[in-house]
């Protein structure tokens, strides 16, 4: 599913015009997007949690050379979902 798709589903489901139901989703994307970049967690019961975590400085390979490569450190956003969302998608 795209985000044209995701939108118009959005949109069905909850009887909003097309154009109110993208305004919703991006409205959702940036405020997860802003929170998460300054190290704020979102959790939606049921659904699930967004964070921020460090990935740590580590030595890496380079698939052409074989050679070793430093990666840096870097913040890395995370979804951790929820145990009602973990249940819908096992059908329990």
């Amino acid at each position: 599913m795209n985000k044209k798709e995701f939108i118009e589903a959005i949109a069905k489901k909850s009887n909003l015009e097309k154009n109110k139901a993208g305004k919703f989703l991006k409205s959702f994307i940036d405020v997860v997007m802003e929170e998460v970049g300054k190290s704020n967690e979102i959790q939606l019961v049921g659904f699930g949690t967004f964070k921020m975590r460090e990935r740590k400085e580590r030595t890496g390979r380079n698939p052409k050379t074989g050679g070793k490569v430093k990666i840096s450190k870097a913040n890395v956003p995370v979804f951790k979902p929820g145990k009602t969302f973990k249940n819908k998608i096992n059908l329990k």
